[in-house]
C-alpha cells in the first residue's frame, strides 16, 4: 500500500466544488438511501410513473429496433399487470421469470411490481438439477418464459412444482408489434394482454419498504444458490442513491447495458439510475467487445453499466482513432482494475467512474460518488473493517470477546452494522440468514451483517476491494459455488470425490475454477469428453472448472475434514509445484487437454483470452 492510495484531506477538498454543484441530488438521494417509514407508498412501479410525468415522450426503453417512450412502456407494463390480478396472482405472490434481456423482461417485473408479486429472476444460463432447485424454491404460482430459454425449461419441466396451465410465454420478437405463437404447453402471455388495462393499478400505492420485489439468486457461501429477497424498500435506496447522487444522468441521457438483468447491477444500478432522471435504458442482449463502441455510437449513449471483465475486455481490443469518439461520461459498476483504471478513462475519454460495492443480500453499499481513482467509493452507512484470521477462517476478537477494527491502509473483513436504516432482509432459508449474522461485535447485543469479503480502509470512509472469503470465488463477473460445483461433478460416473477453488490466472479478472479430482480408474482411460457434455447441462459455464488436478492418493485435509484449499490454491495449475496430471480446457475448446509447460507458458503469457 503506498501512500499514494490514501484518501487524503487535500484530495476531499479538492472536489469539494463538484460536491457543491450537484448538492441537490446528493441531499435527496441520501434521504431516499435512509428511509425507514413502513407506510409510505414507494417501489418501482411509482418509480415508473414519476418518470411518465417526468418525460412522458421520452425513450425509456431501446432494443434493436424497437424505441419506447415512458408512456408507452408504462401502459404495457399495466396491461401485463392487469392480467396476472385478473388469473389470481396477488401481494405477496411469487412467479418464476426466465428470459434473457429484453423489454419484455423489463415489462413484466414493473407488472409484478405494481402488483407487489415477486418476480424470481431466474439465472438464465442455469440447467438441470440447478434450475429445477431455482424454480421450486421460491415456490411459484405462474412462470412467465422467453422462447430462448424454452428448452431448458423443458428438459425439467416434469420436476418443476408448478400446475400445467401456470406457464406463460413470450416469442423472441418484438411482442407489441406480432405475438406470435406459443409452444405446446404454454398460454401466448403477448395475446392473452391484448385487451388488459393500460391505467395505473390502484394496488400500485399500496406497496410498502418491506414488500419483495424480486429474488435475486446467490451462490452465497456454499450450496446450491440461494434466493436473496430484494424488496421495494432496498431497490428504492439504491434508485436515490445511484440515480439522483452518484450516477446523476439527465433526461436525454442513454444508458447502455449489456449486463443480465437477473443481476443487480443492471437491474437495480444501470435501469434505476435512468428511471430517476426519465432517461433512456439501451438493452443489448448480450455483451460484445467487437459490437460494444459501434452500439453507444449508434444509440448515442452517455453512459453505460459495467462489470471489471467487461472492461478488460474493450481495454484488450486493438486500439482505434477512434476510441474517444463517443458521448460517454460516466460508467457505473463494479470491478474495474485498478492496473487499466486510468488508462481505460484516458482512452475513451470517460469522465466519471462510478465504482460501487454491493451484494444482492448485504446491506452495506460503497460508492465512487467523489470520482477518486482506484477506489469502491464512500459509504454512509455503519460499516467496520475487522482483523480477521484467514487459518482459522473468522475474525479476530481481543480479550474481551470483541472484534478489533483495523487501521488505515490495513486490510480485513468488511461487516455492515444490521440496524432500522440498515437491515439485512436475508435469504429464503433462515438458517442460511442466521449464519451471515456476526453478533457481541462491538457491544453486548449488537448485529453486524458478514460480508464475507475482504477490503482495504483508505481513510475518509473509503475502501478498496481486496479479495473474496468463504467458499465461493468470482469469474467473468459471477460468483461461482464450489460446494455447487462439487455436487455436480461427484454425480458423473468414474469421480469418487471433488474439491474446487478458485485460482488466478495472469491478467485476467477473478480467479478460475479449478477442481481437484480423484477418480476411480486411471486418468488416461476417463471419459473427458463425457464430464464436459454433462458439465455444460448442469453447470453454468462461468462455473464448469477450467482446471483439473488429477489426485490418485486420498485428498488431505484438516483434523476437523476440511479440505486443505490454501495450499492447492498456491500451487494452482503450476506443474513445476506438483507431480500431479493436471488438465485444461481452453478457450474455444469443447474438452480437456493435459497441460503441458508449453501450454502453461502460452497460459502464464496471455495468449489465450479466458
Amino acid at each position: 500500500m503506498s501512500s499514494a492510495d490514501l484518501i487524503t484531506l487535500p484530495k476531499v477538498l479538492a472536489k469539494m466544488p463538484m460536491v457543491m454543484a450537484n448538492l441537490p441530488g446528493f441531499i435527496k438521494g441520501s434521504k431516499m438511501a435512509k428511509i425507514t417509514d413502513k407506510n409510505t407508498p414507494l417501489g418501482i412501479g411509482l418509480a415508473i410513473q414519476r418518470a411518465v410525468s417526468l418525460n412522458p415522450n421520452g425513450v425509456a426503453v431501446m432494443y434493436e429496433d424497437t424505441q419506447l417512450t415512458y408512456s408507452q412502456f408504462n401502459a404495457w407494463a399495466n396491461r401485463i399487470a392487469d392480467y396476472l390480478a385478473s388469473i389470481g396472482l396477488k401481494k405477496g405472490d411469487s412467479i418464476a421469470l426466465d428470459m434473457e434481456n429484453r423489454p419484455e423482461m423489463l415489462a413484466t417485473v414493473v407488472a409484478c411490481g405494481k402488483l407487489g408479486v415477486c418476480a424470481a429472476l431466474i439465472n438464465t444460463s442455469q440447467r438441470g438439477k440447478v434450475l429445477t432447485h431455482s424454480f421450486n424454491l421460491v415456490k411459484p404460482k405462474a412462470a412467465i418464459i422467453g422462447a430462448e430459454l424454452v428448452d431448458a425449461v423443458e428438459e425439467v419441466r416434469d420436476d418443476l412444482e408448478l400446475d400445467s396451465d401456470r406457464f406463460f410465454y413470450f416469442a423472441d420478437q418484438d411482442t407489441l408489434e406480432d405475438a406470435g405463437t406459443a409452444p405446446e404447453g404454454y398460454k401466448n402471455l403477448a395475446e392473452m394482454i391484448k385487451d388488459c388495462s393500460s391505467e395505473n393499478p390502484d394496488s400500485v400505492n399500496k406497496i410498502r419498504l418491506t414488500d419483495p420485489l424480486f429474488y435475486i439468486y446467490t451462490s452465497g457461501t456454499t450450496g446450491l444458490p440461494k434466493a436473496v429477497v430484494f424488496n421495494h424498500g432496498r431497490w428504492w435506496k439504491a434508485y436515490g442513491a445511484f440515480g439522483f447522487s452518484a450516477v446523476r444522468l439527465e433526461k436525454h441521457d442513454r444508458m447502455y447495458c449489456t449486463l443480465p438483468f437477473y443481476h443487480a447491477t443492471g437491474m437495480v444500478i444501470c435501469w434505476g439510475s435512468a428511471i430517476a432522471a426519465g432517461a433512456g435504458l439501451v438493452i443489448a442482449r448480450k455483451f460484445s467487445a467487437s459490437r460494444f463502441w459501434d452500439d453507444i455510437r449508434h444509440y448515442e449513449c452517455s453512459a453505460f453499466g459495467y462489470v471489471g471483465e467487461l472492461c478488460r475486455y474493450l481495454h484488450e481490443q486493438p486500439e482505434k482513432p477512434n476510441d474517444k469518439d463517443n458521448k460517454i461520461k460516466v460508467i457505473v459498476g463494479n470491478g474495474l482494475r485498478p492496473g487499466i483504471w486510468k488508462d481505460f478513462k484516458a482512452r475513451f475519454g470517460i469522465d466519471r467512474v462510478v465504482e460501487l460495492y454491493a451484494s444482492s443480500e448485504g446491506n452495506v453499499a460503497f460508492t465512487n460518488v467523489f470520482n477518486f481513482d482506484n477506489t469502491v467509493g464512500f459509504s454512509p452507512v455503519s460499516y467496520a473493517i475487522v482483523k480477521y484470521d484467514k487459518e482459522k477462517e473468522e475474525p479476530v476478537r481481543d480479550s474481551n470477546g470483541r472484534m478489533i477494527k483495523v487501521g488505515k491502509g490495513e486490510s480485513g473483513l468488511m461487516i455492515g452494522e444490521i440496524t432500522d436504516k440498515t437491515p439485512f432482509d436475508g435469504y429464503t432459508d433462515k438458517e442460511k440468514t442466521e449464519k451471515s449474522i456476526l453478533r457481541d461485535v462491538f457491544a453486548k447485543g449488537d448485529a453486524w451483517f458478514n460480508t464475507g469479503d475482504m477490503m482495504r480502509d483508505i481513510g475518509f470512509r473509503h475502501a478498496q476491494f481486496v479479495d473474496r472469503l468463504g467458499d465461493t470465488f468470482r469469474w467473468k463477473g459471477e460468483n461461482v459455488s464450489t460446494t455447487e460445483v462439487e455436487q455436480i461433478m461427484d454425480g458423473f460416473d468414474g469421480i469418487a470425490e471433488t474439491v474446487v477453488y478458485g485460482v488466478e490466472i495472469p491478467n485476467t479478472n477473478g480467479r478460475a475454477g479449478m477442481a481437484q479430482v480423484r477418480l476411480q480408474g486411471d486418468h488416461t482411460d476417463f471419459d473427458y469428453k463425457g464430464l464436459c457434455q454433462y458439465l455444460a447441462r448442469e453447470l453454468p459455464p462461468y462455473a464448469v472448472p477450467v482446471f483439473l488436478r488429477i489426485n490418485e492418493d486420498a485428498m488431505e485435509t484438516t483434523g476437523t475434514f476440511k479440505h486443505q484449499k490454501n495450499k492447492l490454491k498456491e500451487q494452482k495449475y503450476d506443474l513445476a509445484q506438483q507431480d500431479n496430471p493436471v488438465y485444461v480446457l481452453l478457450p474455444g475448446e469443447s474438452c480437456y487437454q493435459l497441460l503441458t509447460a508449453e501450454i502453461q507458458q502460452n497460459i502464464d503469457n496471455g495468449q489465450y483470452r479466458f
